[in-house]
This record gives C-alpha cells, sequence and structure tokens, in this order.
C-alpha cells in the first residue's frame, strides 16, 4: 500500500511541475519517433568486419604503392553495380531543368518559383515550384530559353540541341575537417575561433583550409589567405559542369577507330544500362552530393528523418566491400584464376594479347553480366575501373589509420597534378588481369575523364548491424 501511495505521488508531480522534470529520474528525451534506416534502392548491405588490406600476390609491376595492414571498416551500403548511363542521366536531366527554371522564374516568377514560404516570409534566393511544367515548346519559354542551346553556327545539321557547356551544376557542403582542426587566435587554443572584422572580410562562401593564425584559403582562385568569419565560412562551394566527356572514346586511344561510341554510347538507350564513363572524380563527387540532396528533399516533404550522404567509398571500404569476405582473396569472386570451371573468362578485362572479345565483352558490357561476389557486388573487377574518395599517395597504407582508413587532399586549383591523384580500384575492359586484383591500387587525376574510368556510390549504416535496426534476426 506504501508502494502504491509513493506511485501516485510521483504521477501527480510529474503532470503537475515542469514537463522537463519528469519523474525526476534520467530517462532521456522521450516521445521520439523510432527509426529504423531504410533499404537504399539498389544497394546492398556491407557488414562491419576487419580484414588483411593490401596485396594477395607479388608486385609484378615493382611499383611499391601497397603493403598488408589489417583494418577494420564500418558497415555501410554500397551500389550493387556501377553508375549507369540512365542513372547518371537523371543527374544531367535534373540541371538542365533547374537552370530552365531559373531562367523562366526571372520572367515568370508566380509560375516557375516559390518566394514565400507558409507564413508568408520571403525566401532569399526563391526555390524552384518543381510542380510547375515547362511547356519546352511554348512560344514564350522558346525564347526565354533560347540561349540554352548550341548558336547557329555550331549546329549539326541545323539540328537544335542542347549546350552542354551550361550544364552547371552548383552545390554546397560542410567542411568538418577543416572545422575540427585546432588553432591559435589571440593566444587562445580553440575549436573556433573566428575573426570578425567585417572589413576584412569578403562575404563570399568559398573553398579554404584554415591555417594555424585562424585564416583560411580561397580556394576559387589561386589560393590567397582570408580570414575566418563565422561558422558560415566552413560552408564550401563548388560549381561544375556535369556532362561526360564522350570525346574521351578518341581521346584516349592513338590510331584507332572509336567514333560510334563517341557518338552512341551516353545517350542512345542501347547503352541505357552500360556504366557511365567519361566522368571525372569531381563530376562523381557532385553527383553524389546531387543524389544526397534528391533523396532527402524527398524525406523532408514527407515529413521523415534525413538519411547519411551518399558518397565515393574509401579505398579501404572499396577493397573490404571487392573481397565479399574472402579476406586473404586474390579476385572479387575467390581463388587465383580469372576463368571458372568451363574455361570461360569471369570479368570484363584485357585476357589475351590483343584479344580483347575472348570475354564476351568489346569496349564496356552490361553491368551485371558476370556473377557477382559474395557480398552480390557485380562488377567489382573489370568493366570500368572505380574512382574512391581517397587521394593517392604511395606510402598511404603505412601513415593511415587502422580504423576506416581514409586519406583525403582538396586540391587547390594551382597544385602541381601530383596532388590532384586520386585512388582508383577495380580495373577495366582495357587492363590486364593484375589490375582486377582486389589489392591492386592505382590513380587518376581527379580533373580527367577517361573512357574506362566509373563509379558507384555508398552510404554509412547507422548502426553495428542489421539486427541493431530491428530489420533482421541475424548479427553480422
Amino acid at each position: 500500500m506504501k508502494k502504491l501511495l509513493i506511485f501516485s505521488i510521483s504521477i501527480v508531480v510529474l503532470f503537475s511541475g515542469c514537463s522537463m522534470m519528469g519523474n525526476g529520474e534520467l530517462t532521456g528525451v522521450q516521445n521520439r519517433e523510432e527509426w529504423f534506416p531504410p533499404d537504399p534502392y539498389g544497394m546492398l548491405f556491407i557488414p562491419m568486419g576487419s580484414y588483411n588490406m593490401g596485396p594477395a600476390d607479388q608486385d609484378v609491376s615493382y611499383a611499391i604503392t601497397t603493403q598488408s595492414k589489417t583494418v577494420s571498416v564500418q558497415a555501410f551500403w554500397m551500389d550493387e553495380t556501377e553508375i549507369t548511363n540512365n542513372e547518371y542521366r537523371q543527374f544531367v536531366y535534373w540541371v538542365r531543368d533547374s537552370i530552365a527554371y531559373k531562367k523562366l522564374g526571372e520572367q515568370m516568377p508566380e509560375d516557375f518559383l516559390i518566394e514565400e514560404d507558409e507564413f508568408g516570409e520571403a525566401i532569399d534566393p526563391p526555390f524552384i515550384n518543381w510542380e510547375s511544367t515547362i511547356d519546352w515548346q511554348g512560344d514564350e519559354e522558346r525564347e526565354i530559353l533560347e540561349d540554352m542551346y548550341l548558336p547557329p553556327q555550331e549546329r549539326f545539321y541545323r539540328r537544335k540541341e542542347l549546350d552542354t557547356r551550361k550544364l552547371m551544376f552548383e552545390y554546397f557542403w560542410i567542411d568538418l575537417k577543416q572545422a575540427a582542426k585546432k588553432f591559435s587566435y589571440d593566444g587562445i587554443n580553440s575549436r573556433h575561433s573566428y575573426d570578425f572584422d567585417e572589413q576584412q572580410y569578403s562575404g563570399d562562401v568559398v573553398n579554404f583550409s584554415v591555417t594555424r593564425n585562424g585564416n583560411k584559403i580561397d580556394r576559387s582562385g589561386v589560393g590567397k589567405t582570408v580570414p575566418i568569419k563565422d561558422r558560415s565560412s566552413y560552408i564550401m562551394k563548388d560549381v561544375i559542369n556535369i556532362y561526360p566527356d564522350t570525346l574521351c572514346w578518341i581521346t584516349d586511344f592513338t590510331y584507332s577507330f572509336n567514333e560510334p561510341m563517341t557518338n552512341m554510347y551516353f545517350w542512345h538507350t542501347a547503352f541505357d544500362n552500360y556504366p557511365v564513363v567519361g566522368v571525372s572524380w569531381k563530376q562523381a563527387t557532385a553527383f553524389s552530393v546531387w543524389r544526397t540532396q534528391l533523396m532527402n528533399g524527398f524525406l523532408a516533404e514527407n515529413g521523415e528523418i534525413f538519411v547519411q550522404d551518399y558518397r565515393l567509398p574509401t579505398e579501404s571500404e572499396w577493397e573490404y566491400a571487392s573481397r565479399g569476405g574472402l579476406d586473404l582473396s586474390m579476385y572479387p569472386w575467390g581463388g587465383y584464376y580469372t576463368r571458372n570451371y568451363t574455361g570461360c573468362f569471369i570479368a570484363n578485362f584485357k585476357p589475351l594479347r590483343g584479344n580483347y572479345v575472348d570475354d564476351g565483352g568489346f569496349h564496356t558490357v552490361m553491368v551485371a553480366s558476370y556473377d557477382p561476389n559474395d557480398y552480390g557486388l557485380y562488377d567489382m573487377g573489370g568493366n570500368v575501373s572505380e574512382w574512391t574518395a581517397n587521394a593517392f599517395d604511395e606510402s598511404a597504407l603505412s601513415f593511415t589509420d587502422d580504423l576506416n582508413p581514409d586519406y583525403t587532399y582538396d586540391a587547390l586549383p594551382d597544385d602541381p597534378p601530383v596532388r590532384k591523384r586520386k585512388v582508383l580500384r577495380g580495373g577495366s575492359w582495357k587492363d590486364i588481369a593484375y589490375y582486377l586484383q582486389c589489392g591492386t591500387r592505382t590513380y587518376e587525376y581527379q580533373d580527367t575523364a577517361k573512357s574506362y574510368i566509373g563509379f558507384r556510390c555508398v552510404q554509412t549504416f547507422l548502426g553495428r548491424s542489421k539486427m541493431d535496426a530491428g530489420s533482421y534476426s541475424q548479427v553480422y
């Protein structure tokens, strides 16, 4: 009876006192909606794990760019296949349409822009009203959008074609690594020290690196030092043309007839499910940012919680996923050979001297044409090499951490080319078998686009295993 009385008194206090007092016990914030991570469309779950990163064979090239090292990797999602032409084309169409909406909004803002929020407050800059439909054949619309097309003197057979040079994507991100750097300001060590001298601050949102005197390096120009203003200084901005380099099929090969691939590969429906190529590391990064915005915008409209960012995989994540749980496997499919039991090649690469077709392909092939690895991932070896998020350094495995290894370098425009190298993994349709091995690493420059380089995205998993989310009963 006494216990019942005490309980009743506590209930009265709970409802009569401050709402944050609760019952006096540490219970955490209540009434938070339970959240289960959704399975991203087209992605597979890669469980957390530890493995021996590095070569499983001798260094036949004597490049000395890797070594064996035991590392641990957090759980993540990874695209089942490389990003295809049709998937990347969605990005191109979105950028095209956003430019068109902005141009039309300058002349007809009431139809194509949202200038006030639900409370009547002005939105500056205004949002695009995606619910409006563009009449591309309308007289007024055609006049406003005329400069999005090639000028008459550049048109082939007088065809009115989109000027792909104008497909510029403007995007922002938060540079958490720069914000986390400690530096001294006025003799005081602080994680966040700001210079509020408005006369010295340009007011522009630019890319920068924090120096120890509390300044930043303007990455939009030649790297001049600009004082930090406030937290907004850590918001990065970039503008990049996102159209693939369709001429890469010609520029990559001398004395080779590849004109049909240049004219058709990215646009023709016959190649919809082939991996996109001719995309630089910077374009692949921009695609990942756009993909995140696309998903989080949809979730916001439906009142749901945001998800982790889509991004390029780190080098250690890529190799871990490539091995498919087979720690010492030489190739993604396991074993030491590039043929199956029937003698057929099991990946798209250059298997013999000049015989590109013996594996069933010529250039690239449709994604998922060969069997997946044990994680269910397709084409982790061959078809196209894949960009990773990491900068290339020959000794990276010597100094990176063994917990989620990651080495990045944000190159300035006037940096030497050696600082613009990004890690490639997986080998391609034009490579010999050595480059298909899980532990082989090479590089290409971040602003170059090749006919044999594509990419796929990953997304960090929020939790230890799927069991944590209540979705599965199995612990990985």
